[in-house]
Protein backbone atom coordinates (compact mmCIF):
# COMPACT_ATOMS: atom_id res chain seq x y z
CA UNK A 1 0.00 0.00 0.00
CA UNK A 2 1.52 3.34 -1.05
CA UNK A 3 1.56 6.33 1.30
CA UNK A 4 0.87 9.61 -0.56
CA UNK A 5 3.95 11.74 0.03
CA UNK A 6 3.14 14.59 -2.31
CA UNK A 7 -0.60 15.08 -2.30
CA UNK A 8 -2.13 17.48 0.20
CA UNK A 9 -3.05 15.96 3.54
CA UNK A 10 -4.80 19.00 4.93
CA UNK A 11 -7.08 21.45 3.15
CA UNK A 12 -9.51 24.14 4.12
CA UNK A 13 -9.47 26.59 7.01
CA UNK A 14 -7.85 24.52 9.72
CA UNK A 15 -9.75 21.33 8.86
CA UNK A 16 -7.50 18.27 8.65
CA UNK A 17 -8.36 15.95 5.77
CA UNK A 18 -6.83 12.48 5.49
CA UNK A 19 -6.20 10.94 2.09
CA UNK A 20 -7.95 7.62 1.46
CA UNK A 21 -4.59 5.85 1.43
CA UNK A 22 -3.82 7.17 4.92
CA UNK A 23 -7.23 6.07 6.21
CA UNK A 24 -6.54 2.58 4.86
CA UNK A 25 -3.07 2.54 6.44
CA UNK A 26 -4.50 3.45 9.86
CA UNK A 27 -7.15 0.72 9.57
CA UNK A 28 -4.56 -1.81 8.41
CA UNK A 29 -2.41 -0.92 11.43
CA UNK A 30 -5.45 -1.47 13.65
CA UNK A 31 -6.02 -4.91 12.10
CA UNK A 32 -2.42 -6.02 12.53
CA UNK A 33 -2.18 -4.52 16.01
CA UNK A 34 -5.34 -6.36 17.06
CA UNK A 35 -3.87 -9.67 15.93
CA UNK A 36 -1.13 -9.06 18.50
CA UNK A 37 -3.50 -7.74 21.17
CA UNK A 38 -5.89 -10.71 21.20
CA UNK A 39 -3.07 -13.04 22.26
CA UNK A 40 -3.09 -11.36 25.68
CA UNK A 41 -4.99 -13.04 28.49
CA UNK A 42 -6.64 -9.78 29.58
CA UNK A 43 -8.30 -9.30 26.19
CA UNK A 44 -11.56 -11.20 26.52
CA UNK A 45 -15.31 -10.75 26.58
CA UNK A 46 -15.30 -9.80 30.26
CA UNK A 47 -12.55 -7.19 29.94
CA UNK A 48 -13.18 -3.46 30.23
CA UNK A 49 -12.40 -1.05 27.40
CA UNK A 50 -9.25 0.40 28.94
CA UNK A 51 -7.10 -2.76 29.13
CA UNK A 52 -8.17 -3.81 25.64
CA UNK A 53 -7.33 -0.35 24.32
CA UNK A 54 -3.91 -0.48 25.99
CA UNK A 55 -3.24 -3.84 24.34
CA UNK A 56 -4.42 -2.54 20.97
CA UNK A 57 -2.20 0.54 21.26
CA UNK A 58 0.80 -1.63 22.18
CA UNK A 59 0.05 -3.94 19.28
CA UNK A 60 -0.13 -1.06 16.80
CA UNK A 61 3.18 0.27 18.04
CA UNK A 62 4.76 -3.16 17.67
CA UNK A 63 3.55 -3.32 14.09
CA UNK A 64 5.09 0.05 13.23
CA UNK A 65 8.37 -0.80 15.01
CA UNK A 66 9.03 -3.78 12.74
CA UNK A 67 12.27 -3.39 10.77
CA UNK A 68 11.79 -1.64 7.43
CA UNK A 69 8.06 -1.26 8.01
CA UNK A 70 6.77 1.08 5.25
CA UNK A 71 4.65 3.11 7.69
CA UNK A 72 6.97 3.07 10.69
CA UNK A 73 8.35 6.55 9.93
CA UNK A 74 5.00 7.97 8.83
CA UNK A 75 2.65 7.32 11.76
CA UNK A 76 3.24 7.84 15.48
CA UNK A 77 0.87 6.15 17.95
CA UNK A 78 0.56 8.57 20.85
CA UNK A 79 -0.52 7.70 24.40
CA UNK A 80 -4.06 8.40 25.46
CA UNK A 81 -4.18 12.09 26.33
CA UNK A 82 -6.51 14.67 27.80
CA UNK A 83 -8.10 16.84 25.15
CA UNK A 84 -9.95 20.13 24.81
CA UNK A 85 -13.08 20.30 22.68
CA UNK A 86 -12.37 23.87 21.53
CA UNK A 87 -9.53 26.43 21.60
CA UNK A 88 -11.54 28.47 24.13
CA UNK A 89 -11.65 25.56 26.61
CA UNK A 90 -8.88 26.14 29.16
CA UNK A 91 -9.17 22.87 31.06
CA UNK A 92 -9.26 19.46 29.31
CA UNK A 93 -12.82 18.15 28.98
CA UNK A 94 -12.16 14.81 27.36
CA UNK A 95 -9.64 12.02 26.91
CA UNK A 96 -8.74 10.49 23.58
CA UNK A 97 -8.18 6.73 23.53
CA UNK A 98 -5.64 6.36 20.71
CA UNK A 99 -4.38 9.58 19.09
CA UNK A 100 -2.25 9.31 15.96
CA UNK A 101 0.25 11.78 14.54
CA UNK A 102 0.95 11.78 10.80
CA UNK A 103 4.34 13.24 10.00
CA UNK A 104 3.15 14.31 6.56
CA UNK A 105 0.26 16.29 8.00
CA UNK A 106 2.57 17.87 10.56
CA UNK A 107 5.10 18.94 7.94
CA UNK A 108 2.35 20.57 5.87
CA UNK A 109 0.35 22.19 8.64
CA UNK A 110 2.66 22.47 11.68
CA UNK A 111 -0.34 21.20 13.66
CA UNK A 112 0.94 19.61 16.87
CA UNK A 113 -2.35 18.10 18.06
CA UNK A 114 -3.27 14.56 16.92
CA UNK A 115 -4.20 14.26 13.26
CA UNK A 116 -6.40 11.19 13.76
CA UNK A 117 -8.33 10.04 16.81
CA UNK A 118 -9.47 6.49 17.58
CA UNK A 119 -12.28 6.20 20.12
CA UNK A 120 -12.81 2.68 21.48
CA UNK A 121 -16.03 1.10 22.79
CA UNK A 122 -17.33 -2.35 23.69
CA UNK A 123 -20.08 -3.73 21.45
CA UNK A 124 -22.36 -6.75 21.25
CA UNK A 125 -24.90 -7.75 18.67
CA UNK A 126 -27.24 -8.83 21.45
CA UNK A 127 -26.77 -5.91 23.84
CA UNK A 128 -28.82 -2.83 22.98
CA UNK A 129 -27.32 -0.88 25.92
CA UNK A 130 -23.77 -1.21 24.59
CA UNK A 131 -24.90 -0.28 21.08
CA UNK A 132 -26.67 2.80 22.43
CA UNK A 133 -23.52 3.78 24.33
CA UNK A 134 -21.48 3.25 21.16
CA UNK A 135 -23.60 5.98 19.57
CA UNK A 136 -24.02 8.35 22.51
CA UNK A 137 -20.53 8.03 24.03
CA UNK A 138 -18.66 7.30 20.83
CA UNK A 139 -20.15 8.67 17.62
CA UNK A 140 -21.78 11.65 19.29
CA UNK A 141 -18.49 12.82 20.79
CA UNK A 142 -17.28 13.37 17.24
CA UNK A 143 -20.61 14.85 16.14
CA UNK A 144 -20.59 17.40 18.97
CA UNK A 145 -16.97 18.35 18.32
CA UNK A 146 -15.78 17.09 21.69
CA UNK A 147 -13.37 14.97 19.69
CA UNK A 148 -11.97 15.84 16.28
CA UNK A 149 -13.48 19.32 15.97
CA UNK A 150 -10.81 20.25 13.42
CA UNK A 151 -10.86 16.82 11.72
CA UNK A 152 -12.80 15.77 8.64
CA UNK A 153 -12.21 12.09 9.46
CA UNK A 154 -12.52 10.13 12.70
CA UNK A 155 -12.24 6.49 13.75
CA UNK A 156 -14.30 4.30 16.07
CA UNK A 157 -13.08 0.91 17.27
CA UNK A 158 -15.75 -1.51 18.45
CA UNK A 159 -14.65 -4.46 20.60
CA UNK A 160 -17.29 -7.04 19.69
CA UNK A 161 -17.51 -9.12 22.88
CA UNK A 162 -20.40 -11.31 21.66
CA UNK A 163 -21.94 -12.07 18.29
CA UNK A 164 -20.49 -11.02 14.95
CA UNK A 165 -19.36 -7.57 13.76
CA UNK A 166 -22.29 -7.51 11.33
CA UNK A 167 -24.75 -8.23 14.13
CA UNK A 168 -23.24 -5.42 16.19
CA UNK A 169 -23.39 -2.97 13.27
CA UNK A 170 -27.00 -3.96 12.58
CA UNK A 171 -27.92 -3.32 16.22
CA UNK A 172 -26.25 0.11 16.09
CA UNK A 173 -28.22 0.90 12.93
CA UNK A 174 -31.44 -0.23 14.62
CA UNK A 175 -30.85 2.32 17.35
CA UNK A 176 -30.04 5.08 14.85
CA UNK A 177 -33.19 4.26 12.93
CA UNK A 178 -35.21 4.27 16.16
CA UNK A 179 -34.04 7.81 17.00
CA UNK A 180 -34.65 9.04 13.42
CA UNK A 181 -30.99 9.34 12.44
CA UNK A 182 -31.22 7.25 9.30
CA UNK A 183 -28.78 9.45 7.37
CA UNK A 184 -26.09 8.58 9.93
CA UNK A 185 -26.42 4.81 9.70
CA UNK A 186 -23.35 2.64 9.19
CA UNK A 187 -22.59 1.53 5.62
CA UNK A 188 -20.34 -1.47 4.98
CA UNK A 189 -16.95 -0.79 3.40
CA UNK A 190 -14.06 -2.97 2.32
CA UNK A 191 -11.06 -0.71 2.72
CA UNK A 192 -8.80 -3.34 4.32
CA UNK A 193 -8.83 -7.09 3.63
CA UNK A 194 -9.89 -9.28 6.56
CA UNK A 195 -11.15 -6.32 8.61
CA UNK A 196 -14.83 -5.59 9.24
CA UNK A 197 -15.27 -1.89 8.50
CA UNK A 198 -18.18 0.49 8.12
CA UNK A 199 -18.52 4.20 7.34
CA UNK A 200 -20.91 6.90 8.52
CA UNK A 201 -21.23 10.64 7.82
CA UNK A 202 -22.45 13.21 10.34
CA UNK A 203 -23.38 16.88 10.13
CA UNK A 204 -21.90 19.10 12.84
CA UNK A 205 -23.38 22.44 13.89
CA UNK A 206 -20.08 24.18 14.66
CA UNK A 207 -17.84 22.65 12.02
CA UNK A 208 -17.84 20.86 8.68
CA UNK A 209 -19.29 17.32 8.42
CA UNK A 210 -17.21 14.45 9.73
CA UNK A 211 -16.73 11.02 8.20
CA UNK A 212 -16.33 8.20 10.70
CA UNK A 213 -14.67 4.88 9.92
CA UNK A 214 -15.75 2.01 12.16
CA UNK A 215 -13.51 -1.05 12.69
CA UNK A 216 -15.38 -3.78 14.56
CA UNK A 217 -12.96 -6.25 16.13
CA UNK A 218 -13.99 -9.70 17.32
CA UNK A 219 -12.77 -10.37 20.86
CA UNK A 220 -13.48 -14.10 20.97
Amino acid sequence: MRIPYEQSSAVGAGIIELADDVVAVILQTVREGWQIAISSEDVNGAAAEVPMTERLRDGMRSVLRAPNHPWGKVLVILPGTESRSSPDTLLPDGRTDIPILSLHVFLRTQEHDPHAILECKRLSGGNSHLCREYVMEGMDRFCSGKYGRSHAVGFLIGYVIAGSPKEAADRVNCYLQHVSRIAEMLVRTRLVPRLSTWRSVHVRSQSSPIELHHALLEVA
